[in-house]
């Protein structure tokens, strides 16, 4: 019997939601799903240039598991580039020290420590929760 899956700390939402090859409309385009996870690890390892085993303890999980969300995310990566494809991130099992927000307004994201109802760029009321993925709030780090 598999392990129980591991809910994955991310320090910080994607500041877009996908990448599109350039000069093609969306609506012709397929494309490939990067996990927040996956994300995550991409940024850890390759922005931030932290070892594996350092990215793996920010994540809250074992070096081999962040391995091979690092290695999913470097083939998705290469797949849709290959073929042409858009990249949209979204989707996982993970949780935040903090609660994110994109306002659809001014398409600001907000990461705040505690719940918003307004954007602090423009103050409209028009925002939604894109943490989605994370657990029970009663989970999130306290600090």
């Amino acid at each position: 019997m598999p392990n129980r899956r591991r809910t994955r700390m991310i320090g910080k939402p994607p500041a877009l939601e996908g990448y599109k090859p350039f000069g093609v409309p969306m609506r012709n385009l397929e494309s490939v799903v990067l996990s927040v996870e996956e994300y995550e690890a991409l940024r850890l390892a390759d922005y931030e240039d932290l070892t594996h085993e350092e990215a793996a303890r920010r994540m809250d999980i074992s070096r081999p598991t962040f391995t091979r969300l690092y290695d999913k995310a470097r083939k998705n990566i290469a797949r849709a580039f290959a073929e042409g494809k858009a990249i949209i991130i979204r989707g996982g099992t993970f949780k935040s020290g903090n609660y994110w927000y994109r306002c659809n307004s001014c398409h600001e994201t907000i990461v705040s420590a505690k719940p918003e109802e307004n954007c602090d760029r423009c103050s409209s009321g028009d925002i939604v929760r894109i943490d989605e993925g994370t657990t029970d709030t009663n989970e999130r780090k306290q600090g």
